[in-house]
């Protein structure tokens, strides 16, 4: 079964209401996203109820912004795909209900792709500014998001070795908590690269969990040591910092959790003889983590093959990455398909 064709995807597993047309799981003719970052903003977080009815919002207009953008017609549809899971259940319905709609209404086949599976695909897409080369297996890829932080190996498409999870707190999780304990804005990652970018002095050290030679991550006695650092600084009072101190934290803390996920994906990548090493989700879009990952992969004799910013952050273009490996491979859903917001890539 071939991979050619045009598919449009659906993404709307979170916060982004997202829809693309990807051709051959690499070139993007359209990709269209509905941020509600701003919206969730004031409440410092997601709220799952306000996430899932600004989906019905913006999925129409982001389709017609995408299919407009793409210049094609449904004949030049080979399927739809969309994301069952892992996320929010209210917002996974939304795309679903969407997709199956229009797959029905158009006769195209319906392809189901994971969310975490997009993340790892991003990879595979062709970027606009640069010739980008597909990752070579087997590979090692680190998916770090505000819901997920693991290693997997990969021999070939679609086969996936959990190699280690975070065991509590996700990276981009304690990136959120500790930003809103040094009073920066939501959401937290890239509010405290822009502020650790600021430093002057860089002796504020945090501690790393290790666990020994696992490849687990653990982030949950990070964000408790900085709790507790940030509450002596302020003296036990709601005073807010000096913006110096803000940006020394905001670094320490940031060196603590790349320090981390480096190590652990070098030393994994290594262990299973890979070849390349692939970096997505949300958080892959931290300056920091992108240059000092691939300084190390490329001292290890390996490129690191990471997507643009945009495409590390949720996007339908990723899930149209995943859905042409998934099509070509036969993958399909009827109508009663539903969501499954607990949905693992992979288990040990």
């Amino acid at each position: 079964m071939k991979r050619g064709g045009l598919i449009l995807a659906v993404e709307s597993s979170c916060d982004e209401t997202g829809i693309a047309v990807v051709e051959d799981g690499r070139k993007i003719h359209s990709n269209v996203v509905a941020s509600q970052v701003a919206m969730h903003a004031a409440t410092g977080g997601i709220v799952p109820e306000v996430a899932a009815r600004a989906h019905l919002r913006w999925i129409v207009p982001v389709l017609d912004e995408a299919w407009s953008a793409a210049g094609v017609g449904w004949d030049d549809i080979s399927a739809v795909a969309v994301t069952e899971g892992p996320g929010l259940a209210g917002s996974l319905l939304v795309g679903i209900n969407f997709a199956k709609t229009l797959a029905y209404v158009h006769g195209k086949p319906l392809v189901p792709v994971s969310h975490l599976e997009g993340h790892l695909y991003a990879a595979w897409l062709t970027d606009e500014a640069r010739e980008v080369p597909e990752p070579l297996f087997p590979l090692v890829a680190l998916i770090v998001s505000g819901g997920h932080t693991f290693l997997v190996e990969m021999r070939d498409h679609l086969q996936y070795r959990l190699l280690g999870e975070t065991l509590d707190d996700a990276a981009g999780e304690a990136f959120d908590k500790v930003g809103r304990l040094l009073g920066l804005p939501y959401p937290g990652g890239p509010a405290i690269m822009k502020a650790a970018a600021a430093a002057v002095r860089h002796d504020v050290a945090f501690p790393r969990a290790w666990l020994g030679d696992s490849f687990d991550f653990s982030f949950s006695g990070l964000k408790t040591a900085a709790r507790r650092t940030i509450a002596v600084e302020a003296g036990g009072a709601e005073m807010p910092l000096p913006q110096d101190r803000v940006a020394e934290l905001a670094d320490g803390f940031q060196e603590s959790v790349v320090d981390v996920l480096v190590t652990k994906t070098i030393r994994a990548a290594k262990a299973a003889g890979a070849r390349s090493v692939v970096l997505g989700g949300g958080v892959a879009a931290n300056r920091v983590l992108r240059d000092r990952l691939a300084q190390a992969a490329r001292a290890a004799g390996m490129p690191l093959v990471v997507p643009r910013p945009a495409l590390c952050t949720d996007n339908g273009a990723m899930i149209g990455a995943a859905a042409a490996r998934r099509f070509e491979a036969g993958t399909r859903a009827g109508l009663d398909l539903d969501a499954k917001p607990s949905l693992p890539l992979a288990r040990r």
